[in-house]
């Protein structure tokens, strides 16, 4: 019986061994497999991901030179670049001090669309949900006392 439980642990150690080798080889090759499936979709990932950085930097560039370009209606020097929410403020009648309207512009090219913010932000202005207001800094955190500025 001491020769039959030998044998049978003996078996179970090599049949284990086995199934060991056996998922060890099985890794191995999937592990080899998925290796050369990315090895192949690789070089598109990263052709795709060149056009769309090319596509945005392209946006980015003309967005802030639109106003030097055919059929842009206002004065360059009236135009000011603002990027997020809204491409360029233009301040109609600036050069002529005397400013008669204030127009946002947002740039698309081709068929770009607006985003969702930039819908906002038209829906807001044509409701005509635009003012003014002004904000004066305390005069105590801008008032600089003769200790401070003749500090040697």
């Amino acid at each position: 019986m001491i020769e039959f439980t030998v044998t049978t642990v003996l078996l179970f150690v090599v049949f284990l061994a086995g199934l060991i080798i056996a998922y060890l080889i099985g890794r191995s090759a999937g592990a080899g497999n998925r290796d050369r499936h990315w090895e192949a979709e690789l070089p598109g990932y990263r052709k795709d991901a060149v056009l769309r950085s090319r596509a945005v930097l392209g946006g980015q560039f003309s967005e802030q030179l639109a106003p030097f370009l055919p059929g842009f209606k206002y004065k360059p020097t009236e135009c000011r670049f603002i990027g997020k929410p809204v491409d360029l403020i233009v301040f109609n009648g600036m050069d002529d001090k005397n400013i008669d309207e204030v127009v946002f512009v947002e740039v698309k090219s081709k068929n770009s669309k607006l985003s969702s913010s930039e819908k906002k932000l038209k829906e807001a202005i044509e409701g005509k949900k635009v003012r003014w207001e002004e904000y004066r800094v305390p005069g105590d955190l801008t008032k600089k006392r003769d200790s401070e500025i003749f500090d040697f």
